[in-house]
């Protein structure tokens, strides 16, 4: 973060971190209380080690910490991630377009398991299939690598199509509160106009606007086609979680705190992300430092039974890509070759 945008989030936040001055004492300054809660998310050292940092009470420190992030997140959401209207959905699908040329993209849906420690008393609740204990960040990100909607807490051992049936924008999506665009006609494609849709990856259920590859038994060269076109859509929630975990090393290590708390964390370097990707929009990413998952061998949810609700949709998706008019050169090169 630069000087210059933590003066803009400082002057955000700072009638909400000044506190009164007693007779007994003074009170730490919203500067000190941002720059301790920013140090915490940062570097993810205990309070403790942050004590002899700063000359505080490790319980002052985690009530800052605590009331700090819960202010960047009422505070800052609305602005740096609001509700996205029919416009700000069409720029989405465009930068989707250019970036990853998959039209009619909303955006990448995925869920990160967030590593805490084991709550007292919760059995296996927040015990996951990786073998340890954690919550679940569920977002949508777009194509700049920044998050739409987020959904934060769930249970580890909870799967990720439940999770995203289960929540706020799962609900909204199905009852069509979303504001989603009108379908419209794939770009130079002749056939019927093509739903927007958001990609995902195999761990989520096939839905009118949910895309998900096929399986990967029996592919031919036009479903290997779509899988690869929505994989490199895909990948870009992936890179968003790299880019949050990279910037924000508290997810380095296990976040020493109940998972109330631990959400409240979440929340804030969820938003501080998006800050500083609007405010410092010149930081460039190389998409070649983030392989395609099924080069990395990463994809290991199980196969799901497509609903037909979806089949129908991801079948126009295929043959869109599968054509002249959205497959690229080289992909031409190899419809060639297989005719």
């Amino acid at each position: 973060m630069s000087v210059s945008t933590f003066d803009c989030l400082l002057a955000s936040l700072r009638t909400v971190l000044t506190f009164m001055d007693t007779n007994m004492r003074r009170c730490i300054s919203p500067e000190e209380r941002l720059i301790v809660t920013l140090r915490f998310l940062a570097t993810g050292n205990s309070f403790a080690s942050l004590h002899f940092e700063f000359l505080l009470g490790t319980s002052t420190i985690s009530r800052i910490v605590r009331h700090t992030c819960h202010v960047i997140w009422l505070r800052l959401r609305e602005t740096v991630m609001p509700q996205p209207k029919a416009d700000d959905w069409l720029r989405i699908a465009e930068g989707f377009n250019v970036s990853a040329q998959f039209p009619n993209c909303l955006g990448a849906l995925d869920g990160k398991h967030i590593r805490v420690k084991k709550p007292p008393h919760s059995g296996s609740r927040f015990f996951n299939y990786k073998q340890y204990f954690s919550v679940v960040l569920m977002a949508v990100a777009n194509s700049n690598y920044r998050f739409i909607m987020v959904d934060i807490g769930a249970y580890g051992s909870t799967a990720d199509a439940r999770i995203f049936s289960a929540s706020r924008m799962g609900d909204r999506l199905r009852a069509n509160q979303l504001s989603l665009p009108e379908s419209r006609r794939l770009p130079g494609y002749a056939g019927p106009p093509a739903l927007f849709v958001f990609v995902a990856d195999q761990g989520f259920a096939l839905t009118y606007h949910v895309m998900r590859p096929f399986p990967k038994r029996g592919l031919d060269v036009r479903r290997r086609i779509f899988n690869y076109q929505l994989t490199r859509a895909r990948r870009y929630v992936e890179c968003a979680f790299g880019i949050l975990s990279s910037k924000w090393r508290v997810f380095m290590s296990s976040i020493q705190m109940d998972p109330e708390n631990a959400t409240l964390v979440i929340q804030a370097c969820v938003v501080l992300h998006n800050y500083i990707r609007i405010h410092e929009a010149s930081s460039a990413v190389d998409m070649d430092d983030f392989p395609l998952s099924a080069a990395l061998g990463l994809d290991r949810s199980q196969p799901r039974r497509p609903g037909t609700a979806g089949i129908a949709v991801r079948e126009l998706y295929a043959d869109y890509f599968f054509s002249p008019e959205g497959s690229l050169p080289w992909q031409r090169d190899a419809i060639r070759g297989s005719i």
